[in-house]
Protein backbone atom coordinates (compact mmCIF):
# COMPACT_ATOMS: atom_id res chain seq x y z
CA UNK A 1 0.00 0.00 0.00
CA UNK A 2 1.34 3.23 -1.20
CA UNK A 3 2.21 5.90 1.93
CA UNK A 4 2.19 8.69 0.11
CA UNK A 5 -0.68 11.57 0.73
CA UNK A 6 -2.62 12.72 -1.05
CA UNK A 7 -2.76 16.86 -2.04
CA UNK A 8 -5.83 17.35 0.68
CA UNK A 9 -3.89 15.10 3.30
CA UNK A 10 -1.02 17.52 2.86
CA UNK A 11 0.07 20.13 6.10
CA UNK A 12 0.39 23.76 5.29
CA UNK A 13 4.27 23.45 4.86
CA UNK A 14 4.26 21.38 1.98
CA UNK A 15 2.14 23.15 -0.53
CA UNK A 16 3.28 26.03 0.85
CA UNK A 17 6.77 24.85 0.22
CA UNK A 18 5.85 23.28 -3.64
CA UNK A 19 4.41 27.29 -4.02
CA UNK A 20 7.18 28.90 -2.78
CA UNK A 21 9.84 27.16 -4.33
CA UNK A 22 9.67 28.91 -7.30
CA UNK A 23 8.04 32.41 -7.80
CA UNK A 24 7.59 36.16 -9.57
CA UNK A 25 9.55 38.62 -7.73
CA UNK A 26 9.43 42.10 -8.51
CA UNK A 27 7.74 42.77 -11.83
CA UNK A 28 10.03 45.30 -13.82
CA UNK A 29 8.31 47.06 -15.89
CA UNK A 30 10.86 50.23 -16.95
CA UNK A 31 8.79 53.75 -17.53
CA UNK A 32 10.01 53.71 -21.38
CA UNK A 33 11.28 52.12 -23.78
CA UNK A 34 14.67 52.72 -25.77
CA UNK A 35 14.47 55.28 -29.05
CA UNK A 36 11.55 56.53 -27.14
CA UNK A 37 9.12 54.01 -28.40
CA UNK A 38 5.93 52.97 -26.78
CA UNK A 39 6.61 48.79 -26.31
CA UNK A 40 8.89 46.59 -26.68
CA UNK A 41 8.81 43.12 -29.41
CA UNK A 42 10.52 40.40 -28.31
CA UNK A 43 10.45 38.10 -31.68
CA UNK A 44 12.14 34.40 -30.46
CA UNK A 45 12.43 31.07 -32.61
CA UNK A 46 12.90 27.66 -31.00
CA UNK A 47 15.11 25.81 -33.49
CA UNK A 48 13.93 22.15 -32.30
CA UNK A 49 14.23 20.33 -36.12
CA UNK A 50 15.15 16.61 -35.18
CA UNK A 51 15.36 16.99 -31.50
CA UNK A 52 11.12 17.20 -30.69
CA UNK A 53 11.95 13.24 -32.16
CA UNK A 54 15.01 11.96 -30.83
CA UNK A 55 14.95 13.65 -27.15
CA UNK A 56 11.72 10.68 -26.53
CA UNK A 57 14.20 7.86 -28.15
CA UNK A 58 11.96 8.19 -31.26
CA UNK A 59 13.15 6.52 -34.76
CA UNK A 60 10.30 8.00 -37.25
CA UNK A 61 12.21 9.09 -40.44
CA UNK A 62 8.86 10.76 -41.43
CA UNK A 63 9.06 13.42 -37.86
CA UNK A 64 12.70 13.82 -38.36
CA UNK A 65 12.24 15.04 -41.65
CA UNK A 66 9.66 16.87 -40.42
CA UNK A 67 12.16 18.40 -38.15
CA UNK A 68 14.54 18.85 -41.26
CA UNK A 69 11.94 21.19 -43.22
CA UNK A 70 12.83 23.62 -40.07
CA UNK A 71 16.56 23.60 -41.17
CA UNK A 72 15.83 23.62 -44.93
CA UNK A 73 12.79 25.95 -45.49
CA UNK A 74 11.88 27.43 -42.10
CA UNK A 75 14.83 28.95 -40.97
CA UNK A 76 15.93 30.26 -44.45
CA UNK A 77 12.19 32.23 -44.36
CA UNK A 78 12.09 33.49 -41.43
CA UNK A 79 15.98 35.15 -41.50
CA UNK A 80 15.05 36.51 -44.95
CA UNK A 81 11.82 38.38 -43.29
CA UNK A 82 14.35 39.67 -40.29
CA UNK A 83 16.89 40.72 -42.41
CA UNK A 84 14.57 42.58 -44.92
CA UNK A 85 13.40 44.26 -41.90
CA UNK A 86 15.99 44.75 -40.18
CA UNK A 87 15.05 43.58 -36.87
CA UNK A 88 16.99 41.19 -34.47
CA UNK A 89 15.38 38.64 -32.32
CA UNK A 90 16.40 35.42 -29.94
CA UNK A 91 16.74 31.84 -31.45
CA UNK A 92 16.91 28.98 -28.56
CA UNK A 93 19.07 26.12 -30.09
CA UNK A 94 19.39 22.70 -28.31
CA UNK A 95 23.07 21.98 -28.17
CA UNK A 96 21.86 18.47 -30.53
CA UNK A 97 20.57 20.86 -32.90
CA UNK A 98 23.34 23.24 -32.99
CA UNK A 99 25.68 20.26 -33.82
CA UNK A 100 24.06 18.97 -36.94
CA UNK A 101 23.36 22.27 -38.14
CA UNK A 102 26.15 24.38 -37.06
CA UNK A 103 26.59 26.96 -39.88
CA UNK A 104 23.06 27.50 -39.20
CA UNK A 105 23.75 28.20 -35.50
CA UNK A 106 26.55 30.48 -36.50
CA UNK A 107 24.40 32.35 -38.83
CA UNK A 108 21.97 33.26 -35.95
CA UNK A 109 24.83 35.25 -34.05
CA UNK A 110 26.67 36.66 -37.60
CA UNK A 111 23.23 38.26 -38.23
CA UNK A 112 23.18 40.04 -35.06
CA UNK A 113 20.95 37.57 -33.57
CA UNK A 114 20.58 35.86 -30.19
CA UNK A 115 21.33 32.61 -29.26
CA UNK A 116 19.90 31.11 -26.22
CA UNK A 117 20.39 27.51 -24.15
CA UNK A 118 17.53 25.57 -25.20
CA UNK A 119 18.70 21.95 -23.31
CA UNK A 120 20.51 19.32 -24.68
CA UNK A 121 18.48 17.34 -26.81
CA UNK A 122 14.98 18.97 -26.10
CA UNK A 123 15.19 16.91 -23.30
CA UNK A 124 12.54 17.12 -20.52
CA UNK A 125 13.89 18.63 -17.07
CA UNK A 126 11.51 17.27 -14.94
CA UNK A 127 12.19 13.91 -15.08
CA UNK A 128 15.95 14.18 -15.01
CA UNK A 129 17.83 13.87 -12.01
CA UNK A 130 19.42 16.60 -10.60
CA UNK A 131 22.47 16.27 -11.17
CA UNK A 132 21.89 15.51 -14.67
CA UNK A 133 19.77 18.71 -15.70
CA UNK A 134 22.88 20.49 -13.89
CA UNK A 135 25.46 18.54 -16.56
CA UNK A 136 23.33 18.84 -19.68
CA UNK A 137 22.44 22.62 -19.04
CA UNK A 138 25.90 23.40 -18.35
CA UNK A 139 27.47 21.22 -21.53
CA UNK A 140 24.37 23.04 -23.26
CA UNK A 141 25.98 26.25 -23.04
CA UNK A 142 29.55 25.27 -23.52
CA UNK A 143 28.45 23.27 -26.76
CA UNK A 144 26.63 26.67 -27.99
CA UNK A 145 29.88 28.93 -26.99
CA UNK A 146 32.03 26.73 -29.24
CA UNK A 147 30.02 26.85 -32.54
CA UNK A 148 28.79 29.88 -32.34
CA UNK A 149 30.96 32.01 -30.60
CA UNK A 150 29.14 33.79 -28.18
CA UNK A 151 28.47 32.29 -24.68
CA UNK A 152 24.57 31.96 -23.69
CA UNK A 153 23.39 34.72 -21.61
CA UNK A 154 20.17 33.39 -21.36
CA UNK A 155 17.68 30.06 -20.90
CA UNK A 156 14.55 28.74 -22.55
CA UNK A 157 13.60 24.55 -21.27
CA UNK A 158 12.55 22.58 -23.38
CA UNK A 159 8.79 22.34 -24.12
CA UNK A 160 9.04 25.40 -21.49
CA UNK A 161 9.23 22.11 -18.67
CA UNK A 162 10.98 23.47 -15.03
CA UNK A 163 12.26 21.08 -12.58
CA UNK A 164 12.50 21.78 -8.89
CA UNK A 165 16.25 22.54 -9.59
CA UNK A 166 16.17 24.68 -13.11
CA UNK A 167 16.57 27.90 -11.20
CA UNK A 168 19.29 26.89 -9.18
CA UNK A 169 21.26 25.34 -11.99
CA UNK A 170 20.45 28.55 -13.71
CA UNK A 171 21.48 30.80 -10.75
CA UNK A 172 24.67 28.82 -10.53
CA UNK A 173 25.72 29.48 -13.95
CA UNK A 174 25.35 33.19 -13.68
CA UNK A 175 23.08 33.94 -16.49
CA UNK A 176 21.33 36.72 -17.24
CA UNK A 177 17.35 35.72 -17.72
CA UNK A 178 15.20 32.87 -17.94
CA UNK A 179 12.67 32.62 -20.60
CA UNK A 180 10.07 29.88 -19.88
CA UNK A 181 7.55 31.22 -16.88
CA UNK A 182 4.23 32.51 -17.33
CA UNK A 183 3.44 34.67 -14.04
CA UNK A 184 3.58 37.82 -15.63
CA UNK A 185 3.54 39.64 -18.51
CA UNK A 186 6.14 42.11 -17.95
CA UNK A 187 9.86 41.18 -16.78
CA UNK A 188 10.00 40.03 -13.21
CA UNK A 189 12.69 39.09 -10.71
CA UNK A 190 12.69 35.21 -9.82
CA UNK A 191 12.62 34.43 -6.21
CA UNK A 192 13.91 30.54 -4.96
CA UNK A 193 12.44 29.57 -2.07
CA UNK A 194 11.44 33.74 -1.27
CA UNK A 195 15.08 34.69 -2.10
CA UNK A 196 16.02 36.94 -5.08
CA UNK A 197 18.59 34.60 -7.38
CA UNK A 198 19.75 37.36 -10.12
CA UNK A 199 18.15 35.59 -12.63
CA UNK A 200 15.49 37.44 -14.24
CA UNK A 201 12.20 36.05 -16.29
CA UNK A 202 11.15 37.03 -19.50
CA UNK A 203 7.87 35.48 -19.42
CA UNK A 204 6.49 33.30 -22.34
CA UNK A 205 2.20 32.30 -22.88
CA UNK A 206 0.84 29.42 -24.75
CA UNK A 207 -1.57 32.05 -25.96
CA UNK A 208 1.59 33.37 -27.69
CA UNK A 209 3.13 30.29 -28.82
CA UNK A 210 2.58 29.06 -32.74
CA UNK A 211 2.85 25.34 -31.50
CA UNK A 212 -0.41 25.56 -29.78
CA UNK A 213 -2.51 26.37 -32.94
CA UNK A 214 -0.03 23.98 -35.83
CA UNK A 215 0.82 21.05 -33.78
CA UNK A 216 -0.33 17.47 -34.46
CA UNK A 217 0.07 14.14 -34.07
CA UNK A 218 -0.81 11.68 -36.35
CA UNK A 219 -1.01 8.59 -33.85
CA UNK A 220 -2.99 10.81 -30.97
CA UNK A 221 -5.67 12.75 -30.93
CA UNK A 222 -4.12 15.58 -31.15
CA UNK A 223 -5.64 17.82 -34.15
CA UNK A 224 -5.35 20.95 -33.17
CA UNK A 225 -5.72 23.68 -36.02
CA UNK A 226 -6.18 27.02 -36.17
CA UNK A 227 -6.76 29.17 -39.86
CA UNK A 228 -3.76 31.19 -40.24
CA UNK A 229 -5.56 34.25 -40.11
CA UNK A 230 -7.30 33.47 -36.80
CA UNK A 231 -3.96 33.07 -35.17
CA UNK A 232 -2.59 36.53 -36.86
CA UNK A 233 -5.66 37.85 -35.16
CA UNK A 234 -4.76 36.56 -31.67
CA UNK A 235 -1.18 37.77 -32.29
CA UNK A 236 -1.92 40.92 -32.80
CA UNK A 237 -4.42 41.61 -29.99
CA UNK A 238 -1.71 40.31 -27.69
CA UNK A 239 0.37 42.89 -29.17
CA UNK A 240 -2.26 45.54 -29.07
CA UNK A 241 -2.76 45.29 -25.65
CA UNK A 242 0.66 45.48 -24.99
CA UNK A 243 1.32 48.55 -27.18
CA UNK A 244 -1.47 50.11 -25.10
CA UNK A 245 0.24 49.29 -22.03
CA UNK A 246 3.38 49.72 -22.92
CA UNK A 247 4.84 46.71 -22.37
CA UNK A 248 6.20 43.81 -23.92
CA UNK A 249 4.94 41.82 -26.62
CA UNK A 250 6.62 38.64 -26.72
CA UNK A 251 6.06 35.76 -29.39
CA UNK A 252 7.33 31.89 -29.33
CA UNK A 253 7.59 30.49 -32.86
CA UNK A 254 8.67 27.08 -34.29
CA UNK A 255 10.47 27.13 -37.67
CA UNK A 256 8.86 23.51 -38.62
CA UNK A 257 5.43 25.19 -38.10
CA UNK A 258 5.59 29.08 -38.79
CA UNK A 259 7.66 28.19 -41.62
CA UNK A 260 5.38 27.15 -44.21
CA UNK A 261 4.17 29.05 -46.96
CA UNK A 262 0.97 28.96 -45.91
CA UNK A 263 1.86 30.52 -42.51
CA UNK A 264 4.87 32.41 -42.73
CA UNK A 265 3.21 35.27 -44.10
CA UNK A 266 1.63 35.48 -40.60
CA UNK A 267 5.25 36.59 -39.14
CA UNK A 268 5.93 38.86 -42.36
CA UNK A 269 2.31 40.62 -41.23
CA UNK A 270 2.59 40.95 -38.22
CA UNK A 271 6.28 42.90 -38.43
CA UNK A 272 5.02 45.03 -41.02
CA UNK A 273 1.96 46.17 -39.04
CA UNK A 274 3.97 46.69 -36.33
CA UNK A 275 6.82 48.86 -38.03
CA UNK A 276 3.89 51.00 -39.30
CA UNK A 277 2.68 52.01 -35.87
CA UNK A 278 6.42 53.18 -35.15
CA UNK A 279 6.01 52.34 -31.61
CA UNK A 280 8.26 49.56 -31.52
CA UNK A 281 11.74 48.80 -29.89
CA UNK A 282 12.57 45.35 -31.42
CA UNK A 283 14.98 43.78 -29.61
CA UNK A 284 16.42 40.49 -28.73
CA UNK A 285 15.18 38.67 -25.05
CA UNK A 286 18.86 39.29 -23.26
CA UNK A 287 18.28 42.94 -24.69
CA UNK A 288 14.48 43.63 -23.22
CA UNK A 289 15.93 41.81 -19.78
CA UNK A 290 18.98 44.28 -19.64
CA UNK A 291 16.93 47.54 -19.90
CA UNK A 292 14.00 46.10 -17.62
CA UNK A 293 16.61 45.12 -15.32
CA UNK A 294 19.13 48.55 -15.60
CA UNK A 295 15.97 50.83 -15.38
CA UNK A 296 13.94 49.14 -12.25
Amino acid sequence: MSTEQEPWQWDEAIWRGKVDRVRAGAALRPDSWPEGKRCAVALSFDVDHETNELRDGGHSIGAMSRGQYGNRQGIPRILDILDRHGIPASFYVPAVVAMLYPDEARSFVDKGHEVGIHGWIHERNSVLPPEAERDLQMRSADTLERICGARPVGIRTPSWDFSHTTLEITRDMGLLYDSSLMADVDCYRLLLDGADTGVVELPVEWIRDDAVYFNMNRYSALRPYTPPAAVLDIFWREFEAARDEGGIFQLTMHPHMIGYRSRIWILEELVRRMKETDECWFATHADIVAHAAGAA
